[in-house]
């Protein structure tokens, strides 16, 4: 007799896919990270227009945004390893689009009652408000944090389970959702507060994360009953067998049985924890506690394997050449219009696709380390043509203007005291952009541009050093995941977590110092460099790992050295 399974039929197939803890867990993501583009979106362009048209508002909501992943990334990572998945995942879900539901409910109220608000108690009520928002908007920042490292560093390596190609085509799919939410979910809310209104834009909002939640919430409970292995944590069980132990132990020394002994270690379905010194529980050690964690956790990511991998991703930040609001604002003055704007950024999405289907081919035939060497030749060529960019006819670059011209200015108020800049250059912008004054002059009545070599080969450098930048991305996500012990997972990931914020706040703050659009060459240089600094680490963790079998292709034999060397955590027999 034959007793081989019987082949499922192709609906059968569709329907377990469909039904997958993979496909489920893609579907929450694609769920959450829409909600979030959306918001983050839509809040920098609601407090501008609630502060008169000001960058004030939103450069404070980044700075407090920034700096709180900054100094809480260990804390937050902390609280992930020390909890149950479930209730983590739970947990900062409902705490983030709570956040949001609220948040988008008060701007609804402001934007109703602005000019009543502004008049009470000579305008506090409305700086109350506008407090409020970026708090509750900054709380909703760190739950989100908590939910990426909990779902996309740990959920999906436990889902993946042993299988490497697995997991990296699970991440690889994660980006291109990334990728494609990163269009599509600014588009539609867009659409809606051009068409609608601002109170129309927060109603959706408000009204889609309160629809997503219950859906998100669904899914994670349906993923979690789908894969057993997420109710086990590695630290949490070690831990709870030394509780165990050192119960027994403590209990035979007073004369009694193990039997007797393992009794009171259930109470209320809990582990009962040893009583704690009286140190531990002084009032100082209590309030001390997040700051050793703190450390521990950064001391933790500095002992790692793949700590300069880590710290190579996080040079990547540190750049100009990107496209955020300085680059958009950079493309304004050389005369490029939201039309063309909106095609490069189309454009700049395929390229991270591309990048991300690359990177799931490259790794099965070089493997993942070489992969993230490849990936960083290729980025690094890309940038070429950004610094070509920067002597090419078309180029504000110019050497004889302070590059802390505006700065000064609007710090002194005195602008003859230094060269005059030709401001010509500064296409599009007048007033005081340092103010937040700034408008935008409409580009037919501008005269051209001599030429646009300069910000084409800007942008084209940009878009194509896309596909090395996003495969670079996945290899270092996918080190970190397979290096890192399960127990110290959410710790690790929330101080890298907390490196890349910090070299993007460093960014920030090169670009406040030298704002002018004849500095920006210098700053495409600087943050060129950054980029190499970042790849010259990554070479020397791979040349490590590696050595001089870098630079060679893969043989089968080759490949099955390569998979115990991917792993760095592993100990290696070569």
């Amino acid at each position: 007799m034959d007793n081989a399974a019987p082949k499922k039929t192709c609906c059968e197939s569709i329907r377990d896919f469909f039904t997958s803890a993979k496909f489920l867990i893609y579907m929450g993501h694609a769920l959450s990270t829409w909600g979030d583009r959306m918001w983050n979106f839509a809040v920098a362009v609601f407090l501008v227009e609630l502060y008169g048209n000001s960058l004030l508002l939103t450069a404070v909501y980044g700075l407090v945004v920034a700096g709180s992943v900054l100094l809480l990334g260990a804390l937050i990572g902390d609280w992930v390893d020390r909890n149950p998945r479930l209730k983590v995942a739970q947990t900062s879900l409902l705490v983030q689009n709570s956040c949001v539901i609220l948040c988008g409910i008060l701007l609804m109220a402001v934007f109703q009652y602005k000019d009543q608000l502004a008049s009470m108690y000579n305008g506090w009520i409305l700086t109350t408000c506008y407090i409020l928002v970026i708090t509750i908007a900054n709380i909703a920042n760190l739950a989100s944090t908590a939910t990426a490292i909990t779902i996309q560093r740990d959920w999906v390596v436990v889902v993946a389970g042993q299988d490497s190609s697995k997991l990296a085509d699970m991440n690889a799919t994660v980006r291109i959702i990334d990728q494609l939410t990163n269009i599509l979910a600014p588009m539609l809310v867009g659409q809606i507060m051009a068409f609608g209104s601002h109170f129309i834009g927060c109603g959706f909002i408000s009204g889609w994360n309160l629809c997503s939640m219950c859906l998100e919430y669904a899914l994670l409970w349906k993923v979690y009953q789908k894969t057993p292995a997420l109710a086990v944590k590695g630290g949490q069980k070690e831990q709870d067998q030394e509780l165990k132990q050192l119960s027994s132990q403590r209990e035979l020394e007073n004369g009694q049985t193990p039997e007797e002994s393992s009794q009171p270690l259930m109470t209320d379905g809990a582990v009962a924890r040893p009583s704690p010194s009286t140190k531990e529980t002084s009032c100082c050690f209590q309030v001390t506690e997040p700051l050793r964690t703190l450390k521990a956790g950064w001391v933790s990511y500095y002992n790692q394997s793949i700590f300069f991998a880590g710290m190579s991703l996080s040079f990547l930040y540190m750049t100009v050449l990107g496209f955020d609001c300085i680059t958009t604002g950079y493309a304004y003055t050389q005369g490029l219009n939201g039309s063309v704007l909106s095609l490069l950024m189309g454009a700049s999405a395929i390229a991270g696709i591309c990048g991300t289907v690359a990177f799931t081919w490259v790794r099965k035939k070089c493997g993942l380390i070489r992969t993230g060497f490849i990936s960083g030749v290729v980025q690094l060529s890309c940038l070429m043509l950004c610094v070509a960019s920067v002597f090419a006819p078309g180029s504000p670059l110019d050497l004889s203007v302070s590059p802390f011209l505006d700065l000064y200015s609007h710090l002194v108020g005195d602008r003859g005291a230094l060269p005059e800049a030709d401001h010509s250059l500064t296409r599009g912008l007048t007033g005081d952009i340092l103010s937040g004054n700034a408008t935008m002059a409409p580009l037919e009545e501008l005269p051209p541009l001599q030429s646009y070599m300069s910000v084409g080969l800007l942008f084209a450098g940009v878009i194509a050093a896309r596909v090395g930048l996003w495969s670079f991305d996945l290899t270092v996500t996918q080190l970190i995941q397979e290096s890192v012990a399960e127990s110290e997972r959410g710790v690790i990931n929330g101080v890298q977590n907390s490196m890349n914020y910090l070299l993007d706040l460093l960014h920030f703050i090169m670009v406040i110092l030298a704002p002018n659009p004849e500095a920006f060459g210098l700053l495409v240089i600087i943050s060129v460099s950054f980029v190499a600094m970042g790849h010259i680490m990554y070479f020397r963790f791979a040349f490590k790992s590696l050595g001089t079998r870098i630079f060679l292709c893969c043989s089968p034999e080759q490949k099955a050295i390569d998979a115990i060397v991917d792993c760095p955590s592993l100990p290696t027999t070569v």
